[in-house]
């Protein structure tokens, strides 16, 4: 039997009527099939006692596996709730065939050395789904070693941006204050998609001295000189872009003959100085990179995004898609867009209508390169081919 997805949000303000609503729901899309794993998003006065929201989920959908967190605002069916009251509700069974083993991740500090509690072995996994608390968990450190010690397993999840009464983690019946949950996918084919919603400006320079997150050189002189003589090479069009904030894109898997715009990692310019020349980045970088401007709007990222979703729907070989879980930035729906529900629209159009819930975060964890990654301003997928 092959993956189920049933997906549901609710605008109910009683919380747990809210779970029975969208729980019922996602559970009658799955046909009878046994929920081995349930998502569940809430926002708005559900926060205040989220507990009631998952015993309903529980009742109704009698999920096997059961994560979830608190939300600035929520999204499924092709609606954004950026606001108010909402809880979305995402159900999968995965045929008999997969597994999904939860997990509640803390960080544990003896003097001056911290290690990471409760993360299971992620070795051979399929996949990974990674929620975590923003305060209490270094996600992006965290998530280098997992690609240290998993590499190439996916990681695709985000950062919770709200927090209820009782903690902003939920798994099972259960709420948590710190750490991070999720689940480690044995089993279960799990395609990453991630839009990182910026396009790429002027031609690709390669890193000639570097230290830490600082860029000495590019192209053999020095870094600063050479962007602005980029950023003169450029159209007016894009140097109004630029205008609104500069980017840079870093080649993270060097081992291709020609870059395209999903190769890059994707982070700020932060500072410059010119008696230097060099400039500071948003990551680590290292001499023999390649890089590229880039520069984020409206457009760019309407169009980074459906470009990521077709290659998806390439990767699938004609398949359709059981499902999605869609992560995307609460600085992302109307204030970029202009408009409500961009990305949950785009995401059906694209994929052609699968079962797809999620969530606005604080932070979305996606790969890039073959190694997942925190960003921002990003939209990101978890695609379950049927």
């Amino acid at each position: 039997m092959s993956v189920r997805v049933g997906v549901a949000i609710s605008t109910v303000e009683a919380s747990f009527d809210a779970g029975a609503e969208a729980g019922r729901a996602a559970a009658q899309a799955l046909d009878g099939a046994p929920a081995d794993l349930v998502l569940v998003f809430a926002s708005g006065d559900h926060l205040g006692a989220p507990e009631a929201a998952l015993e309903a989920v529980h009742a109704t959908v009698e999920p096997e596996t059961l994560v979830g967190c608190a939300a600035g605002g929520v999204l499924g069916s092709g609606r954004e709730l950026e606001s108010g009251t909402g809880l979305a509700v995402w159900a999968a069974s995965f045929g008999g065939d997969g597994q999904a083993t939860p997990f509640h991740a803390t960080i544990e500090e003896a003097g001056l050395d911290a290690t990471v509690e409760g993360l299971p072995p992620l070795e051979g996994a399929s996949g990974t789904i990674l929620l975590t608390d923003p305060y209490s968990f270094p996600t992006d450190a965290v998530l280098g070693l997992i690609a240290e010690q998993a590499p190439g397993v996916p990681v695709l999840g985000a950062i919770a941006s709200a927090h209820s009464a009782t903690g902003p983690l939920f798994i099972d019946g259960e709420t948590h204050e710190q750490g991070a949950v999720g689940v480690s996918l044995e089993g279960v084919e799990m395609l990453p998609c991630v839009s990182q919603g910026a396009a790429p400006l002027g031609r690709e320079l390669t890193i000639t001295a570097a230290e830490g997150n600082i860029i000495h050189e590019l192209a053999g002189r020095p870094a600063l000189q050479t962007v602005e003589r980029i950023i003169a090479e450029l159209s007016p069009r894009e140097r109004g872009l630029v205008a609104g904030g500069l980017l840079i894109g870093i080649v993270i898997d060097s081992g291709k003959p020609d870059y395209e715009q999903g190769d890059f990692l994707v982070r700020g310019v932060l500072g410059a100085d010119p008696d230097s020349g060099s400039i500071a980045v948003g990551a680590a970088v290292r001499s023999g990179q390649v890089v590229r401007l880039h520069a984020r709007d409206a457009l760019s990222a309407d169009e980074d995004l459906r470009r990521a979703l077709r290659l998806q729907v390439e990767a699938m070989s004609g398949g359709t898609p059981a499902g999605a879980l869609l992560f995307s930035c609460n600085g992302r729906g109307r204030a970029m867009f202009g408009a409500s529900d961009h990305d949950a629209e785009a995401v059906e159009r694209e994929l052609g209508g699968p079962p797809a819930a999620g969530f606005f975060a604080a932070g979305e964890i996606g790969p890039v390169g073959g190694r997942s990654f925190l960003h921002g301003f990003t939209a990101t997928l978890a695609v379950f081919p049927g």
